[in-house]
């Protein structure tokens, strides 16, 4: 029978709306729920390693989640994690999630079907799936097209499988490098974070696949780095730091969802808070998709935060704040009819959040009479995924320094050790399925073919290369570093590889819930690469990992400091390339490496007293090697940098131009990166800020003007009343190659009165190259 709903000449509104008018209560809040079901996972692998969750606390509070035949016997809001959550094959995942749509569209009165959900921060978490390099090394890439680019493509393997939704990217902006989930961010730069996220989400939305930002927000800032603790953070840094990625992903990427933090603000759970999730995120940004729950992020109100005395009252809260479906699986929202019997929550409540959803629902042709998923062969894996791949670990991986060294000659006997050659997965972030799901089942599987460094290296260098682990990632024995040693005496040249292998809640030294304590290397890491310094052999320190480490005293006795941040499944071309010289370098440090392992947190947005230290304190937090910074084989120089004005309003704009020149006889790619200073203002501002950059492709001898527009509402910030404001008076701008190698500053006097910045504010700093 035709409805109105089926009427595909309606707006996705007015069709939900005619929907809802058709529906019982009960039925609107089956829409808010969803199911998950990990035992309906028959591993295709041996079975026989100790179990790690793959979200906090899955175990515990998987426990007592409603069974199949009532979470969606009036129909159902979300599928969870069909193809994420076990060694399934694409077919065996889809006649599963094609088994489920069929129950819930027959057993919803009104034949609506699921949206499906799944990972895809590092390409689609599914068996067989392309890794793509972790978001940190999007970061060092300062590319938004490539990363573009890599969205669509896992837009679109997503879309050929029935999936709908993608729960990436992250835009939480790193304040705490102890944090496990540094890997999974873009860095530590607001705008660097922002851009980077939004052209993520153009690609992965253009290929039909809703992109959901998260986590919403200011959970990287929890204490001392560690996973789900308080936020102690005032208004003023959190709408200066942490909201900006959010604010354009909504205005600039129209991002379809959002995902809630687990942290409190303050003492105020983010699920909780009206505040974040309506006043901000819809009321001033004009946020139209719907907020969607980090796992179990409802029930942690009562476990956890305990706001809440029972799942009537964490269900009240949360949909009252705007959180309107609860993933992954219906826990407290099965009480809502309940928190409406008692007062808590109204039919409006209910419906209101129904309707977001209804509303995607129809955007995604979900209402259609006749609708049907797309279908067909599908090769997750790719030649067009590998190339984007490539591309990708290309341009993330960073020479921090080289005395010339590098690139390697040919012929070399090279001694290779360290234990990131000996495990391809550490070329993976903790959201990879190698390490996601296949490493709870034991052994070393990754589901595509991975190349190892060493096989990679000894092919670049046209030479045997000696392989020599010398320690583990976490663990090791005196013997093993003693032949490291003995390896790095017989050889020409020494390549140390140390950092990470991702993992989950403890099970890894990077990702979710792998926070740690300093930012030395894990386990006797640092003790190999001192052992192989003091052979005297030229060292070439080669750093896979998903947060920066401390490499004070160890990185200056190195003849070269390569950074490669988790580079993905094309990860031992892409380093051995870089290391003889077929590729140049041309990544950029998203983060900072610290020189010190304590010290933190601290990021390069600091002011005066959170960066200088003589006579003030014993610590000393400037990095070894700054935010922006990274070096390649040709030399770049900046020039005839001018502004187009020595003044401007405090509504008006500026123009910024400068040269920058390849001098050296490479091609190669530059990072131009332009810097605010406000040197006196009414609040304590930081001592230099991102404000526009632009990666630059040249050849030898070949030059570029760049002209950055900076609007003045670029240089806004959060007043002394918390109000958003443009200051009169003097600015300072610089283009350069870090936070810290900046050309001299040219100043602009901002005239006019204090201006209060409305919504709908300049976001972003165009650049005009020619």
């Amino acid at each position: 029978m035709h409805h109105r709903w089926h009427d595909t000449t309606l707006t996705p509104t007015e069709r939900a709306d005619a929907l809802l008018d058709d529906m019982t209560l009960d039925e609107m809040a089956f829409q808010l729920g969803s199911f998950w079901h990990p035992a309906l996972h028959e591993p295709t692998v041996d079975d026989d390693a100790s179990q790690h969750d793959v979200a906090p606390m899955e175990q515990e509070l998987s426990q007592d989640a409603p069974q199949w035949a009532d979470v969606h016997r009036l129909g159902l809001g979300h599928l969870t994690r069909t193809y994420g959550t076990g060694p399934v094959t694409p077919d065996e995942g889809r006649a599963l999630l094609d088994q489920w749509q069929d129950e819930v569209r027959s057993a919803s009165p009104h034949g609506i079907p699921a949206i499906a959900h799944e990972e895809c921060l590092t390409g689609l978490t599914a068996l067989g799936a392309t890794v793509y390099p972790a978001a940190i090394a999007w970061g060092a890439t300062w590319r938004p097209e490539l990363i573009e680019e890599m969205g669509e493509a896992i837009g679109a393997d997503m879309r050929s499988l029935g999936v709908h939704q993608g729960l990436s990217p992250l835009l939480d902006v790193v304040r705490d490098y102890r944090w496990g989930r540094v890997e999974e961010t873009c860095g530590e730069d607001p705008y660097l974070v922002g851009s980077l996220g939004t052209a993520y989400i153009r690609g992965l939305q253009r290929s039909g696949v809703m992109a959901c930002a998260k986590h919403f927000v200011a959970y990287p800032a929890s204490r001392a780095g560690r996973n789900h603790a308080p936020v102690s953070m005032g208004r003023r840094e959190l709408e200066d730091v942490m909201l900006p990625p959010f604010e354009m992903a909504v205005r600039e990427g129209g991002v379809a969802s959002v995902m809630n933090s687990y942290c409190d603000i303050d003492g105020q759970p983010a699920a909780a808070s009206r505040w974040l999730l309506t006043e901000v995120l819809r009321e001033r940004w004009g946020f139209e998709g719907t907020v969607v729950s980090d796992y179990w992020s409802v029930r942690f109100l009562t476990q956890a935060h305990r706001v809440a005395p029972d799942d009537a009252v964490a269900a009240a809260l949360a949909l009252r704040a705007g959180l309107d479906v609860e993933l992954p699986a219906t826990g407290a929202y099965a009480a809502i009819p309940e928190a409406i019997e008692r007062g808590l929550l109204s039919a409006d409540d209910v419906r209101t959040a129904a309707r977001r959803v209804l509303v995607q629902k129809a955007r995604l042709g979900m209402l259609d009479e006749d609708h049907a998923e797309p279908r067909g062969v599908v090769d997750l894996d790719s030649r067009r995924n590998r190339e984007i791949a490539r591309r990708m670990a290309d341009e993330s991986i960073v020479l921090l320094a080289n005395d010339g060294t590098l690139p390697l000659a040919p012929g070399l006997r090279a001694a290779l050790v360290g234990p990131s050659w000996t495990d391809v997965r550490s070329f993976m972030g903790c959201y990879a399925f190698p390490n996601h799901v296949l490493g709870k089942y034991g052994g070393k599987e990754t589901g595509i073919p991975i190349r190892s460094l060493d096989d990679a290296l000894a092919e670049a260098l046209g030479a045997r290369v000696t392989a020599v682990a010398g320690c583990g990632f976490v663990d090791g024995t005196d013997e093993q570093l003693a032949a490291a040693v003995e390896a790095a005496k017989g050889a020409d040249i020494a390549i140390v590889t140390v950092g990470d292998i991702a993992g989950l809640f403890g099970v890894g030294t990077s990702g979710e819930g792998c926070d740690v304590v300093d930012l030395s290397l894990p386990g006797r890491q640092g003790e190999l690469v001192e052992a192989v310094l003091a052979t005297g052999t030229p060292t070439v320190l080669v750093l896979v990992t998903g947060r920066p480490y401390a490499l004070g005293g160890l990185a200056e006795r190195a003849v070269a400091v390569v950074q490669a941040f988790m580079p993905g499944a094309e990860g031992a071309e892409a380093i051995a390339d870089v290391l003889v010289g077929r590729t140049e370098p041309s990544g950029r440090l998203p983060v900072a490496i610290p020189r010190h392992k304590g010290g933190q947190p601290g990021t390069y947005l600091a002011p005066m007293l959170g960066w200088l230290s003589d006579g003030i304190s014993n610590l000393d937090p400037r990095p070894l090697y700054p935010f922006g910074h990274g070096l390649g084989y040709t030399t770049f120089e900046l020039g005839a940098a001018e502004t187009s004005s020595g003044t401007m309003t405090v509504d008006g704009d500026v123009r910024y131009s400068v040269t920058v020149t390849n001098i050296g006889e490479r091609a190669g790619s530059e990072v131009v990166q332009l810097y605010l200073t406000d040197p006196w203002a009414e609040v304590v501002r930081p001592l230099k800020q991102l404000i526009g950059f632009q990666k630059v492709d040249l050849g030898p001898g070949e030059s570029k003007r760049l002209t950055f527009t900076v609007h003045a509402d670029r240089l806004s910030f959060t007043g002394a009343d918390h109000q958003r404001i443009v200051e009169p008076g003097e600015i300072l701008l610089a283009a350069g190659r870090s936070s810290e190698d900046r050309l001299d500053p040219i100043p602009v006097t901002v005239t006019g009165e204090r201006r209060i910045v409305g919504e709908g504010r300049v976001l972003t700093t165009p650049v005009d190259v020619a």
